[in-house]
């Protein structure tokens, strides 16, 4: 049987962007393991933070990630500290499903900022410059949607852009950017467990 990995998320360009990302990894780290990954569970971020919004969110992932799956939660940070959320969140989930495997990972401050991490790796994609530079502290940059826009032949539109930019850019290089280097880990760690337990195709 397959890994399930069930995902909650917040935006419409998530719904595709972050169940790739995902297989991306997977891929690097245990490229004989077959992940699956149900359609996400959407809820807007200020819908989840509200007293049990998450829990909710939770027990439907669990019922997705069934008895041989994990979750993972990513919503974007935006000017919360992801330190101090993300323990605060985890903490939520696992009073909810203690008993299936967690994470969470708030991007900091948002989903592309790990684009501008790797915004070498993306020249030439949907029309971005050739010589394309990623800035010097792509998470301190609070608009990384209007920064990918400005420089975008047309305009970044998650819907449109999100999931192919998450399939091209370098993940190895999007590790420089300390938020997408936890998420890289935590799904490495959600797959381990299974690895670990000899549940693992």
């Amino acid at each position: 049987m397959p890994l399930r990995i069930a995902c909650v998320v917040e935006g419409h360009g998530d719904v595709n962007a972050v169940p790739t990302v995902i297989r991306r990894v997977a891929q690097e780290v245990e490229p004989a393991t077959s992940v699956v990954i149900p359609h996400p569970i959407r809820i807007p971020k200020g819908k989840l933070l509200r007293p049990g919004e998450l829990e909710r969110a939770v027990q439907l992932a669990a019922m997705q990630a069934g008895e041989r799956g994990g979750i993972l939660i990513l919503i974007d940070a935006d000017d919360d500290c992801p330190a101090q959320l993300a323990p605060a969140l985890l903490a939520r989930a696992r009073t909810a499903r203690g008993d299936v495997p967690l994470a969470v990972v708030l991007p900091k401050s948002e989903f592309e900022s790990w684009f501008l991490a790797a915004a070498e790796s993306l020249r030439g994609h949907h029309g971005l410059p050739a010589d394309l530079q990623p800035p010097a502290n792509p998470e301190a940059i609070r608009g990384a949607k209007e920064w990918i826009h400005r420089y975008m032949q047309g305009g970044y539109v998650p819907t449109l852009h999100q999931a192919s930019l998450a399939a091209a850019f370098d993940i190895q290089l999007a590790r420089r950017a300390d938020s997408f280097d936890k998420c890289y880990r935590e799904i490495a760690r959600l797959l381990a467990i299974f690895r670990e337990a000899g549940e693992v195709d």
